[in-house]
């Protein structure tokens, strides 16, 4: 069954990056109002603890895609402009659907055109419940990334006051993210930007959540990614008129912890519609440091099929609309 799933794409454009999910090509548009765009392609593959593994996840790319593009709709740009140019194979520019044509297998229904941007090396964690390493810490210290929070709290439970901003460094593929306090936000990208970024990221929290609640879903945490774009098309990139703007993936099963209302119970984790599966199977059978020994790892079928459903019932429930078989 694995392998059906698309893990690695073979486009003729330059490749800019490999993540662990997604290839980040150069579009190849030199002149025109995207010059510069580039194309995001959702593979099939899932990581967790730091390990791309071996095989994929079927459909994987496309739930991912098609859940972004829907959120990018909910919430851009009512809170903040998106780097978003065209989600649709159809709506990319003729010139860039003549070089997709012969693997267009490859990028349809799975990629997307996006503004260059300068993106800030920062993942902005809002978390609207204690659950995770927030769980961890509060355990040892009372706080979650170094926020006092009150005593008593249970695992699961919804933190009083409302859902917070727990940034964490971007760290190189391979390496951890480290959770920081907000305030060294400030030192990385000045204070002006920290608050901006705050803001956004918790009015985007909300917004969603509030409609994932609708659909019963609870949204326990989630991460976004923010960068900087010239402020007019007469600015150049090293202007210091910049602007922000959300980019890379929105609220996927790979980004955000969904939880089902309808199953939610304080004081105990919660079953979930995204990758802790995968890494509840990775910890069970010893594998969750493989990263740290280079061991590669591979999924069973089982677990393949299991978590793709999982995927497809979070897009479906969110959504309210039937994904393609």
């Amino acid at each position: 069954m694995s392998n059906a799933a698309l893990t690695t794409t073979n486009l003729p454009l330059k490749l800019i990056a490999k993540g662990k999910v997604r290839d980040v090509y150069d579009a190849g548009l030199d002149r025109g109002p995207h010059a510069g765009a580039i194309l995001f392609v959702a593979t099939d593959r899932i990581s967790a603890f730091d390990i791309i593994l071996q095989n994929g996840i079927p459909n994987k790319g496309k739930l991912l895609h098609a859940l972004s593009t829907f959120w990018f709709g909910l919430l851009s740009p009512s809170i903040i402009e998106a780097h978003i140019i065209a989600t649709d194979y159809a709506d990319f520019p003729r010139e860039l659907r003549d070089q997709l044509e012969p693997v267009r297998d490859q990028v349809e229904g799975r990629s997307m055109l996006v503004r260059r941007a300068e993106v800030l090396p920062v993942e902005a964690i809002v978390r609207g419940y204690i659950t995770g390493s927030g769980w961890a810490e509060y355990k040892k210290s009372g706080t979650v990334h170094g926020i006092k929070l009150p005593e008593g709290l249970v695992e699961s439970q919804e933190i009083p006051g409302g859902p917070i901003f727990t940034p964490s460094t971007k760290a190189e593929q391979g390496a951890h993210d480290e959770n920081i306090h907000p305030d060294r936000v400030n030192d990385i990208i000045g204070e002006k930007r920290a608050k901006e970024m705050s803001s956004a990221a918790v009015a985007l929290y909300s917004k969603a959540a509030s409609h994932a609640r609708s659909r019963g879903i609870i949204l326990a945490d989630t991460k976004f990614e923010f960068g900087l774009v010239p402020a007019s098309s007469t600015s150049t990139p090293a202007s210091s008129e910049q602007h922000m703007i959300l980019v890379d993936e929105v609220l996927t099963p790979d980004s955000s912890r969904f939880w089902s209302a309808a199953d939610y119970q304080p004081g105990r984790s919660q079953g979930s519609f995204d990758k802790q599966y995968v890494r509840d199977w990775l910890r069970s059978n010893g594998l969750d440091k493989a990263a740290d020994q280079g061991v590669p790892v591979t999924l069973p079928d089982d677990v393949v099929k299991a978590t793709e459903q999982k995927y497809r019932d979070a897009y479906e429930m969110i959504t309210g609309s039937k994904f393609p078989q």
